[in-house]
């Protein structure tokens, strides 16, 4: 068993390496119309067995240990646990930024159109991912023997019905399109969406274990949750704005308040242990959190010094636990394969054809509806921690892993590009998204088009970044 000063230098080295990968990935996704988070995501993929195992599997082991033999017994190594902690604290503390960044007037003012869409986004791909599911049950070698084939129709209907939410926070807040309705709009929807597939899959565990005591602890801890933090919590937090801390509790902290930033801190864990407890995981607990946060100063001070740290640092170490559990060689099986091409076919027209045309139906222009089905299938991080939970929980073999891990990466990859074709084709008429839906562009914003179709028709700021 390695010492802690063997472990703690290990990771050091580890790290560095993760963040030296992430750079090199980054200027060869830029230019394939990728935000940074899928680079940051690619890189765990090739740290793992797939692409560094391969080239090098004696260095990859080494560098990335999963396993350790004690006494005959194989463990967990103590590095890749310590990976795992670090990439949970990164992800808690990003939704948290993702949560503060939310404008929830924009929600107000269409949240019709948000519960459509939402419900279009759930229910077609349940539907189709449910059929998939119970007929991959019956081809055996994707679900363990304790699956039956309602279970295993839940589990991929919940993988299908997927969007990852911090994801695709980072793809609006990248593309400028935070405080537009179409970002707006598709941060609500999967919010929405990845609740209802958090429930479908707490009920697959539990009926697994015979007790549907784990889902409705999900389902009523997570209102209750949600209703504390509305009513009671929101209120009280609305004191921090109006703290006055003595200069040496300001300079202590580099500017920020101490005892107030402790607060938000507790806050934030507090949120995250308890949604990790009722079973719909932390991400949704420090999401929340960050919403009813109150406005102003003090808050976008902690997401200026937040953000950096938070994205570059803590974050990417997810992404590596999750690469390191994906063998992409599996699908060279011809019948692996065509399971992977039936589910991304299943994945894509589930979301991006009912989302796009139920927001058409709602009232959205084509644009922005097309804009809104892709958007909706960056599946990325939220994919993942589904399809870790399913693998620990001994429901999914790694060949599903494997297929569903790859639908994760085209996906997602997909998402931006497909995005981007719908924005640009605006752009040349002059119209931008906007808070409202489409709006005309500004002479400053015509200015920057033109400079950059001259620089090679790089994507410009929508009028929500602005």
């Amino acid at each position: 068993m390695p010492s802690l000063l063997e472990v703690t230098t290990h990771f050091f080295l580890q790290v560095a390496v993760i963040l030296v990968t992430c750079r090199l990935l980054w200027p060869v996704f830029r230019r394939l119309g990728q935000v940074q988070v899928v680079a940051i995501m690619a890189a765990g993929f090739v740290l793992g067995p797939t692409v560094f195992g391969w080239v090098w599997p004696s260095g990859q082991e080494w560098l990335f240990p999963t396993a350790l033999d004690v006494g005959g017994a194989t463990v967990t190594h103590p590095n890749l646990t310590a990976i795992y902690v670090v990439g949970q604290i990164g992800l808690v503390l990003y939704m948290f930024l993702v949560g503060a960044s939310f404008k929830l007037e924009i929600l107000r003012s269409h949240l019709g159109k948000a519960g459509a869409t939402s419900a279009a986004g759930i229910v077609f791909p349940l539907l189709l991912g449910g059929v998939v599911g119970v007929w991959l049950v019956g081809q055996g070698d994707y679900f363990t023997d304790k699956v039956s084939s309602w279970q295993g129709g839940l589990f991929l209907a919940a993988a299908v019905a997927i969007t990852a939410f911090p994801m695709l926070a980072w793809i609006v807040h990248a593309s400028g399109l935070l405080n537009t309705r179409l970002g707006t709009m598709s941060l609500s929807c999967a919010a929405v969406d990845d609740a209802c597939a958090w429930v479908l899959l707490a009920t697959v565990v539990a009926t697994t274990k015979a007790s549907m005591a784990g889902a409705l602890l999900a389902i009523g801890g997570g209102l209750a949750y949600l209703a504390f933090m509305t009513f009671v919590a929101r209120p009280l937090l609305k004191r921090l704005n109006t703290w006055t801390p003595g200069d040496d509790d300001r300079e202590r902290s580099g500017g920020l308040p101490v005892a107030p930033l402790t607060v938000v801190l507790l806050v934030v864990l507090l949120a995250s242990w308890f949604t990790d407890y009722v079973g719909i995981y932390s991400v949704f607990g420090a999401f929340v959190a960050g919403a009813v946060m109150p406005r102003g100063a003090f808050l976008d001070a902690i997401r200026e010094r937040f953000e950096p740290l938070v994205a570059y640092l803590l974050l990417p170490a997810f992404f590596i636990y999750s690469g390191l559990n994906t063998e992409l060689s599996l699908i060279l099986d011809p019948r692996v394969l065509l399971v992977t091409v039936v589910v991304l076919v299943v994945s894509f027209v589930g979301k991006f054809g009912a989302i796009g045309l139920v927001a058409r139906w709602q009232g959205m222009s084509w644009r922005e509806a097309g804009a809104m089905g892709a958007l909706a299938n960056a599946r990325g991080l939220m994919e993942l921690i589904l399809l870790n939970i399913g693998l620990s929980a001994g429901l999914i073999t790694n060949q599903l892993y494997t297929v569903l891990a790859l639908m994760t990466i085209i996906t997602t990859f997909a998402a931006t590009p497909v995005m981007r074709v719908f924005e640009r084709s605006g752009w040349k008429r002059g119209i931008v998204f906007g808070s409202s839906g489409e709006e005309a562009r500004t002479s400053g914003e015509a200015a920057e088009g033109s400079r950059d179709d001259a620089a090679g028709g790089a994507l410009r700021p929508t009028r929500g970044q602005k």
